[in-house]
C-alpha cells in the first residue's frame, strides 16, 4: 500500500516502455524531432567554429611571422583536426556538410600530411 502511494503519479521504467511500445509516445514525437534538430544545428554550428579555428591555424602555419612557433601551431592544428573528426563521428554528422568539412580537413594540409609528424 505504501509502495503504491509513493509511486502514485510516477511511472517506472517498465510502465514507460509499455506506453512507448503501444504507440502512446506520439504526442511527444514532434517536440523530440524539433529538439533533435536544434541539437544537430548546435553541433553543426560548433563544427563550423572549429573549422574557422582550423583555417586560422593553417594561415598562421603558412605565415613566416610565426616560424618561431611553427611546431606549436602544427600541434594545435592536428589537435583541432582530431577533435573535428571525433565530433563528426560522435554526432553522426556524415551528411554533405560533414563531407565538405572533412574535405577541407584533408585539403587544409594537402591531405597526405594529415597523419605525418612534419612541422
Amino acid at each position: 500500500m505504501r509502495e503504491g502511494l509513493r509511486n502514485k503519479g510516477k511511472l517506472n521504467q517498465d510502465e514507460q516502455w509499455e506506453l512507448q511500445e503501444h504507440g502512446h509516445h506520439h504526442h511527444h514525437h514532434p517536440h523530440h524531432k524539433s529538439a533533435q534538430t536544434f541539437r544537430r544545428g548546435r553541433a553543426v554550428a560548433f563544427l563550423e567554429k572549429l573549422k574557422g579555428n582550423q583555417a586560422t591555424l593553417q594561415r598562421q602555419l603558412n605565415d613566416p611571422a610565426f616560424d618561431a612557433i611553427k611546431s606549436v601551431i602544427s600541434g594545435e592544428l592536428k589537435a583541432t583536426e582530431s577533435i573535428m573528426d571525433a565530433f563528426i563521428q560522435m554526432f553522426q554528422l556524415h551528411d554533405h556538410t560533414a563531407d565538405e568539412i572533412s574535405a577541407d580537413l584533408r585539403s587544409g594540409k594537402g591531405g597526405e600530411n594529415k597523419g605525418s609528424e612534419q612541422s
